[in-house]
């Protein structure tokens, strides 16, 4: 029966939203001529200058709840209720739906990516936290592709005077769930250029457990991922198509290790906040340290409370509330992570935010990325603009989706 199963690893353009259909404008430039490509790509190295634009990753285990319609995460998104502060944003989350039969072989609920659109989109364009005209159009928040593959979900947003040099967008999907194809578990990726450089996400929700045999099926599902995720190589030979072909490279999800001691001695650890003796013990940080996964990988600094397993509704952690009865034994961990890969990334911040709506706490780190823009040739001006090149994506036009509403 093996070969009726479905391989979800998809190497084609696929979006929660057409881009046809949604966007909301059309780059007034037009298409340059063979000669002038010719130009613009012979002179890359001698006309780029380098930029630098925040970019915010964040991951959250839902625990298949749908949110409330009075869900606020502008506490998650925007710390302190300021202005965003990032340029663009990277949203993973895991169960979205719960991971039964049904939504296993459904694959998609465009109902529950909709309504997750929309609360992001509100928080990102707060009208309210925003003081002056100019404000608000900086300020404002497009999403620019969201996919789904069962429980998985990204959404990217992006600051709307960035959307015209985005382009080559793609995703890509990996089931290594049941029997190892199905979407249960496994990865989305999304990958673009902005301006000069690549960009590559990669959402995964790997396999659970906390027995060693759980750690090894952990690692295997990182190199299936890296192995099987592959993206169109577009209308130039030269576009990249794995995930570490790419410049700029990060990596979110509930990657699920846990802490290598006895369930006890983790709660009382836990509970005297020692994170550097816990992290001594962390699966992840070992396996990184041994070479057996994540080869090359980086990893920020942990300062905060492991982000799983809570209490539904609660902030006391799995297991500590005596007076209920457990059948099955689920110690605190770090299962929650975001890791990045290749220069030209510096992590200012990571850390893990109290909302109480599932059995995991989100995670966020904000990077700043360096960024490579390409000037314009003399004698294109007559179709550029005085600053920067925005080649045509591959749709011909530098789109932007619509917010849900």
């Amino acid at each position: 029966m093996a070969h009726k199963i479905p391989r979800l690893g998809g190497n084609h353009f696929m979006a929660d939203i057409n881009p046809a259909d949604s966007m909301e404008r059309r780059t007034s430039m037009e298409r340059p001529s063979e000669n002038q490509e010719i130009m613009i790509s012979n002179s890359n190295k001698n006309s780029t200058a380098e930029t630098t634009y925040q970019i915010f990753a964040g991951s959250w285990n839902v625990g298949g709840v749908s949110p409330p319609d009075y869900l606020d995460i502008q506490g998650w998104l925007r710390p302190n209720n300021i202005k965003p502060p990032a340029n663009i944003y990277v949203l993973g989350f895991q169960e979205i739906v719960p991971l039964n039969a049904g939504n296993v072989v459904r694959s998609e609920n465009r109902k529950v990516c909709e309504k997750w659109n929309s609360l992001i989109g509100a928080a990102l364009n707060d009208k309210k936290n925003k003081l002056t005209e100019d404000e608000e159009e900086e300020g404002d928040f497009r999403c620019i592709i969201s996919k789904q593959m069962v429980g998985i979900f990204i959404s990217v947003w992006v600051s709307s005077d960035l959307c015209q040099y985005i382009r080559h967008l793609s995703v890509s999907c990996v089931g290594c769930g049941i029997m190892g194809r199905l979407g249960n578990k496994g990865s989305v990726s999304v990958r673009f250029w902005l301006h000069e450089t690549s960009f590559c996400f990669v959402c995964s929700h790997l396999a659970s457990g906390d027995k060693k045999s759980d750690k090894r099926r952990r690692n295997a599902n990182v190199t299936e991922i890296l192995s099987r995720t592959t993206f169109p190589p577009g209308p130039f030979t030269n576009l990249t198509t794995k995930i570490l072909d790419h410049d700029r490279v990060i990596w979110l999800g509930d990657l699920n290790y846990r802490i290598y001691l006895p369930d006890a001695t983790t709660q009382d650890l836990v509970e005297k906040q020692k994170w550097k003796l816990l992290l001594e013990y962390d699966q992840l940080k070992t396996e990184l340290m041994e070479g057996h996964v994540f080869e090359g990988w980086q990893e920020g600094e942990i300062n905060f409370a492991p982000s799983y397993k809570y209490y539904p509704n609660s902030g006391l952690y799995f297991g500590r509330d005596h007076k209920r009865k457990h059948k099955k034994r689920r110690a605190p961990a770090w299962c929650d992570r975001i890791l990045w890969f290749g220069k030209g990334l510096e992590q200012n911040q990571y850390e893990r935010v109290e909302s109480r709506l599932s059995d995991h706490r989100p995670i966020r780190a904000i990077f700043m990325a360096e960024i490579e823009v390409l000037r314009a040739p003399e004698g294109l001006h007559s179709f550029l603009s005085d600053n920067f090149i925005c080649l045509p994506n591959d749709f011909d036009e530098c789109f932007c989706d619509k917010i849900f509403t």
